[in-house]
């Protein structure tokens, strides 16, 4: 008996990104950002390059084990892989989450926030959910001001598996404008 689960991810579009699924070839800057101590500290790097694929096989996974993950994220007008955003819930975290990360050179062009939305919108929309948090290293700045610009508020702190980490909740649907 075949037991498979096939699980399709679904493409999202936002007016500068695509949200879809994995590609190989988006494991060389999933590499180089996880291999870049500084850039990666915030989400469980830095990272040799054979544990950047044992994260990427969990971030694709998570897909097959919970219904929903992260997307990479692709810029329309260039293709560039531009960083990762999505839902997750990973053992041992407190509830749902929508995360993101972009690879350096990427930073400060508002794609994170573009990203977060439009994941959060999935939620909300496509999903039924009603509420959603963000976890982030109190040291994460870039992060927080991000969460700040959806509307998320900060709620107080939770250990993960990973660490300490601040919540910050964002608007139900009924809150969003």
């Amino acid at each position: 008996m075949n037991t498979e689960k096939i699980v399709e991810v679904p493409t999202l579009e936002t007016e500068r990104l695509l949200l879809r699924a994995f590609r190989p070839d988006d494991f060389e800057p999933f590499a180089d950002f996880y291999a870049d101590a500084e850039r990666s500290k915030f989400v469980g790097g830095p990272a040799k390059r054979n544990q950047a694929w044992l994260i990427l096989a969990s971030e694709i996974g998570h897909w097959t084990l919970r219904g929903y993950g992260m997307w990479a994220l692709e810029e329309k007008s260039s293709g560039a892989f531009v960083g990762c955003c999505g839902l997750w819930c990973p053992d041992g975290w407190p509830e749902q989450e929508v995360g993101y990360w972009l690879v350096g050179a990427h930073e400060g062009k508002g794609f994170a926030t573009e990203a977060a939305r439009r994941a959060r919108a999935h939620a909300y929309e496509d999903r039924g959910w009603t509420t959603l948090i963000s976890c982030i290293a109190e040291q994460n700045m870039a992060s927080k001001k991000v969460a700040a610009r959806l509307g998320a508020v900060y709620e107080g702190r939770v250990e993960l598996p990973v660490g300490l980490a601040e919540v910050y909740r964002h608007p139900g649907p009924a809150n969003l404008t």
